[in-house]
């Protein structure tokens, strides 16, 4: 076997223990998923996992890390649909609930995410990958005067956590301070929430 065909075949056995990591872990959640069972559905060995990944925490970090791309480039791509700041805050933030409100992105993404990695190393990857383009956008509108603060940092971890709050809340069946939701809600309650998103953004405008 040639140089290239054993960089294939690596790259192809990465691909599906991602794949069959990523909807394992969507569909109960990572401290319910064994190794066995993902190296079986994997069709590989515990040996080959272990050659590329450290073990199943490893593994996780490569699901999340694709999942977290896949949403930062949803909003990348809603946001550049204008040419204006404001609108591409506002629908960055609105692609980011959309996004969010899927059980799958929310199950990996901000639920399992920092309870599997802790929460400095969950709250790196989510900066690189979507809060500094949501930072990169406030700054825009700092500069421009659009919004009056003169710091950007307090003002893109407030969104960011408010955003990923409200995801959460999407996404779950329902809190003790909330009946239970039932399957109809869930578009009515995204649409609630995004109604009220973009009032909390228009009150920044200067």
């Amino acid at each position: 076997m040639g140089p290239t065909s054993r960089a294939h075949q690596r790259e192809q056995t990465i691909r599906t223990l991602v794949t069959e990591a990523r909807r394992l872990f969507a569909g109960r959640g990572y401290g319910a998923v064994g190794l066995a069972e993902i190296v079986t559905a994997a069709g590989v060995t515990k040996g080959a996992l272990y050659h590329h990944f450290d073990g199943k925490a490893g593994l996780f970090r490569a699901v999340l890390e694709q999942v977290q791309q896949e949403v930062a480039a949803r909003v990348a791509a809603e946001a550049e649909r204008h040419d204006d700041p404001w609108e591409q805050l506002t629908a960055g933030c609105r692609a980011f609930l959309a996004a969010g409100s899927d059980p799958e992105v929310q199950q990996i993404m901000l639920v399992d995410g920092p309870a599997v990695l802790g929460w400095s190393e969950w709250r790196a990857m989510d900066e690189a990958a979507s809060a500094r383009h949501l930072g990169e956008v406030l700054q825009a509108l700092i500069d421009d005067g659009t919004i009056a603060f003169r710091r950007v940092e307090p003002l893109t971890h407030l969104l960011s956590g408010a955003m990923n709050e409200a995801v959460l809340w999407l996404a779950r069946p329902g809190g003790p301070q909330d009946r239970p939701r039932e399957p109809g809600d869930r578009p009515r309650d995204l649409a609630d929430t995004t109604a009220a998103l973009t009032r909390m953004l228009e009150a920044l405008r200067a």
